[in-house]
């Protein structure tokens, strides 16, 4: 072959800091929008940016010429930085949380986990954050050790 075709599709989720400021409600609107810029600036494509608070989620396309650990540390990075300057006071010991999730997303259920994504405020009136990701993490069947796979600092 004389040329790379890849598209491949990622769903993230990452937690913040148990030691953290969550992000205010009125702050996540921003926030969804930088990270949708930063993976765009990686030449990636984002398709559903949505969560709560203390996690978010994000449906992307990833960049062919980045490694997945290269491309969310510089998501956490980068995002984690920016907040802190939405307010220097309140997000001043905001951080993300070291760990992630990464999920494989086929072409043909992209659209249901963007929506799933969108409806991120409305599934976690009747979901617990950890309940959400473990059925995540089963869901793919990615075996882990419940004393990590939920620490939250």
């Amino acid at each position: 072959m004389s040329s790379s075709l890849v598209k491949n599709n990622i769903h993230l989720v990452f937690h913040i800091k148990c030691n953290s400021m969550e992000i205010r409600d009125e702050d996540l609107g921003q926030v969804f929008a930088y990270i949708g810029g930063l993976i765009r600036e990686m030449n990636g494509i984002p398709i559903a940016i949505g969560g709560i608070g203390n996690h978010v989620h994000i449906l992307a396309t990833l960049p062919k010429t980045i490694a997945l650990v290269d491309f969310v540390r510089n998501i956490k990075a980068y995002s984690s930085k920016w907040i802190k300057t939405l307010d220097e006071q309140f997000y001043e010991g905001f951080c993300w949380q070291t760990g992630y999730g990464a999920f494989s997303v086929d072409y043909r259920g992209l659209d249901r986990v963007a929506q799933y994504i969108r409806n991120q405020a409305e599934h976690h009136h009747r979901t617990e954050w950890r309940e959400e990701y473990q059925r995540l993490l089963d869901e793919a069947g990615i075996d882990y050790d419940e004393r990590y796979a939920f620490e939250t600092d």
